[in-house]
């Protein structure tokens, strides 16, 4: 009798395999720059919330838009779409 193999699972990197699963890995720390937003200045209009690649930008229980840093990767798309450029973004010191 043959002698059967048994195949090994490879996970493929960067895939996210269980719903939710980027609560739990707070990327924030790979910033260089972080975006700071002059809440004067803010129309609401949430582009930078619409636009945000990690979900990092929420409405406070005020409606002010917020910056939640754990998971800010400092990649300034919310500062280039912003249409009255009330977002700065800020040398990230460590």
């Amino acid at each position: 009798m043959a002698e059967q193999k048994k195949e090994k699972k490879i996970s493929v990197g960067a895939i996210i395999t269980e719903i939710g699963s980027t609560l739990n890995n707070k990327t924030g720390g790979w910033r260089t720059e972080r975006p700071e937003i002059d809440q004067a200045k803010c129309i609401k209009c949430a582009n930078c919330w619409i636009f945000c690649p990690d979900s990092a930008v929420y409405k406070d229980k005020d409606g002010k838009f917020q910056i939640n840093y754990d998971y800010c990767k400092g990649c300034s798309i919310c500062s280039n779409e912003c249409p009255v450029k009330c977002i700065a973004m800020k040398l990230e010191e460590k």
